[in-house]
């Protein structure tokens, strides 16, 4: 008997779950997955605020299918001239803060954290770095040191030494940024640990202490990026500028793609001393700078951000109504299409996370709290699949009122 497609998934592809969601996809475009069985899904997590331009961008897919055509992996990073990489790399300097105008491509947000942190050690000559409680970062060993939450830490330690978590969002702890930290890394919102935005001065405080300290100030927005909370870049809401920016997620336009960005003087610390301080064999892949230099233009174009805002708020105040309706709603809170609903307990979070998916409405339960989902939703999604994503999730929590 011929092994079925799921079957041979479960047995050979490594399983980071006892519940993968199995979906066996056929198609996805917008904000809508088709599986092989002919089911609809409506994606309000975007592959994890991957396709912030939705599945398969007719734009995206399009530069992908020329620049395959043209040449694909040709040198190491940083050896060959790449039209798609300088011409991506030009438009990101365009669009982020100054000074930040000097581009490291990598494969992803995790490796795009792990040359950021390098780089401050190798800059400031110091050691120790700092991040905060609940925060992700990563999976491979130098993100995994910084990420808050010990249950994931635990297992492979020992992980990167002279690192200390201090509270998000409270400004005083922040005394214990001194002399001797070469990073601090943080979220400008939490993603996984809730979708928690700081208090409206704490990012300004912190930037202000990191300068006085001497110590590089990295600004992870892996997640909050290109548009995804209402302003191109999270950092724009509280008009602060890192030393580093990471970027990775919806860059690629749904092809894998991170970076890290910073002034020439920062960044020029890796070509010396040793050169080739920081490398990567196919980071920055010419197809997949093609797809994120694509998808750029189009939310730039579309003002994808400012729908993002539009919207976003929108969304929040419909989850409330439908809280008010059905109860066991502690919260609702975010920043543009970055929203996080916030349940009662633990039983009703699983309860309504399962029925949104049996209803075919795709949420994410955040790997930081078991009653916080998160929600995530292309930032172009269509009116029809808004307005299908809502009433599930209408559905889900209706169902979900009689569990405590």
């Amino acid at each position: 008997m011929a092994t079925s497609l799921r079957e041979s998934f479960l047995r050979h592809v490594c399983q980071t779950s006892d519940a993968p969601m199995g979906l066996e996809l056929d198609s996805a475009l917008g904000a809508t997955i088709r599986t092989r069985d002919g089911r609809e899904y409506i994606d309000l997590l975007a592959g994890i605020g991957v396709n912030n331009v939705g599945h398969a961008h007719p734009r995206v897919v399009e530069a992908v299918r020329e620049q395959a055509g043209r040449y694909l992996h040709a040198m190491v990073y940083g050896e060959y001239v790449l039209a798609p990489q300088v011409r991506l790399a030009e438009l990101l300097a365009k669009v982020t803060p100054e000074p930040l105008s000097v581009v490291y491509f990598t494969n992803s947000g995790t490796e795009a954290n792990e040359g950021a942190l390098k780089t401050a050690k190798k800059l400031t000559g110091r050691r120790r770095l700092i991040a905060f409680d609940r925060s992700y970062h990563g999976d491979t060993h130098g993100s995994l040191s910084v990420t808050g939450r010990e249950v994931y830490r635990t297992p492979f330690l020992p992980l990167l030494p002279e690192v200390d978590f201090l509270p998000f969002g409270d400004d005083a702890a922040l005394g214990r940024i001194d002399d001797t930290v070469a990073g601090v890394i943080v979220e400008p919102v939490q993603g996984e640990g809730g979708v928690r935005v700081p208090p409206r001065e704490w990012l300004p405080t912190l930037r202000d202490r990191c300068t006085e300290a001497g110590a590089l100030l990295i600004f992870d927005e892996v997640q909050t990026g290109f548009g995804r909370t209402g302003r191109l870049f999270a950092c724009e809401h509280w008009a602060v500028v890192p030393d580093i920016l990471v970027l990775a997620k919806a860059l690629g336009g749904g092809m894998p793609l991170g970076a890290f960005l910073g002034s020439p003087e920062v960044m020029g610390c890796l070509s010396h001393d040793p050169p080739l301080a920081h490398v990567t064999t196919s980071g920055g892949h010419p197809v997949c700078c093609a797809a994120g230099l694509a998808a750029l233009k189009v939310i730039l174009e579309e003002q994808l951000p400012a729908r993002a805002a539009s919207l976003g708020r929108g969304i929040r105040e419909e989850l409330k109504r439908m809280g008010e309706r059905h109860g066991g709603v502690r919260d609702v809170r975010g920043l543009g299409m970055l929203i996080g609903l916030e349940l009662d307990s633990a039983a009703r979070t699983r309860a309504f996370a399962e029925r949104a998916f049996a209803e075919g409405v795709i949420v994410g339960w955040t790997l930081h709290s078991d009653t916080v989902v998160r929600l995530a939703p292309p930032l172009n999604i269509s009116e029809g699949e808004l307005e299908r994503g809502l009433a599930g999730l209408d559905a889900a929590l209706a169902a979900a009122a009689g569990i405590v």
